[in-house]
Parts: C-alpha cells; sequence; structure tokens
C-alpha cells in the first residue's frame, strides 16, 4: 500500500503495516517486548531471530582493520588511532544490524521485522527447502509478494494470504526453523 493510500484510509490492522500505532487495539503495544512476552504484550507463539551467520563477521573486520593501517601508516599521530576506534566497531555493527530481524507469532499477529499481518487473514503456510528457496524467490516469485530473505538462512516459508482487500498474495520469510514457524501458523 502506498504512503498516500495509508494516509487516506483509517488506522486498522493493516497486513503488512508496520504500524507504529499498532493498528489494531485488541493487540495493545507494538514495542518490541521482553524475552518472556511478544509484541502485543502476550506471551509469543514462536519466535526467532534472524541473526547474521558466523561467516558475515570476519570480512567487514580485515577490511576495517585494513583500512584503519592504511590511514595508520600515512597518518602519525592521533590521526593513527582513530580509523580503529571508527572502523573497528562499525565492522562489528554491520552483522549486528544485519541480523535484527526478529520473526515472531503473537497477540494473534505474525511479526517479521516491523511489518505485521494478523493471523486471520493467513490461509496457509508452506516449508520452502534450502533446494526450491531460489525457484521460489525467482521465476515463481510473485512481484506482489512481501519478501523478508536473508542470505544467510537457507530455508524458507511461504505465507498465503487471505484478505481481499490486499494485492500481496503472500509473504516468503527466511527461517531456520520453518517446520515449527508453519505449524504455529496453521493453528
Amino acid at each position: 500500500m502506498s504512503e498516500s493510500a495509508e494516509a487516506a484510509t483509517p488506522r486498522q490492522d493493516t497486513p503488512g503495516q508496520g504500524n507504529p500505532e499498532g493498528g489494531n487495539a485488541e493487540a495493545g503495544s507494538t514495542e518490541r517486548g521482553n524475552a518472556e512476552r511478544g509484541s502485543g504484550g502476550e506471551p509469543a507463539e514462536y519466535r526467532e531471530r534472524l541473526f547474521a551467520s558466523w561467516w558475515t563477521w570476519p570480512l567487514p573486520l580485515i577490511i576495517a582493520v585494513l583500512l584503519a593501517a592504511e590511514v595508520h601508516m600515512g597518518h602519525p599521530g592521533v590521526r593513527a588511532w582513530l580509523p580503529y576506534v571508527v572502523l573497528i566497531p562499525a565492522a562489528i555493527a554491520v552483522p549486528l544490524w544485519l541480523g535484527r530481524t526478529r520473526v515472531e507469532i503473537s497477540g494473534g499477529e505474525l511479526w517479521v521485522g516491523d511489518a505485521h499481518l494478523p493471523l486471520r487473514f493467513i490461509e496457509g503456510a508452506e516449508v520452502v527447502p534450502a533446494a526450491d528457496k531460489r525457484l521460489a524467490l525467482g521465476p515463481e516469485l510473485d512481484p506482489a509478494a512481501f519478501v523478508v530473505h536473508r542470505p544467510w538462512v537457507k530455508s524458507s516459508v511461504r505465507v498465503w494470504l487471505d484478505d481481499p482487500d490486499d494485492p500481496t498474495p503472500y509473504w516468503v520469510i527466511s527461517s531456520r526453523r520453518p517446520e515449527r514457524l508453519a505449524a504455529a501458523l496453521r493453528r
């Protein structure tokens, strides 16, 4: 839904919209809960964080150290240590930032990052194994689909929607535990 269409419509539990106000009055707060509570203040039925894999960490660190060493060699004094202080924490922050996405079912909604979908709009869920992921995200992908793809997560779940007001036919969500996510969505 475009921003102008979203502004013209009343705030309800619109699928796929990361409404900061929460949209649905029954869902409660959309603030990220603590470890025991989900987004709506209720216990989460399913929770997964798509952390970046270990192999995404060395390359940014190596690049940061090499760039800092180059500046160190060219500029002695205070400027010599400054790139280390700036670049190495930035290289650590990048994989942490990439792994911030959460997949969660709580308060009667599926949350993927900031986007949320009331469970009543879900028609079905199917596991997309690693072998079929390329097809699901390539030739078989509907351009109107909502996709949260993380290349370091091998499998996905395709969530079919049943909402006549939403042009999105399905969501494709990366998941390390696709069977558990699909089973939780089918309940």
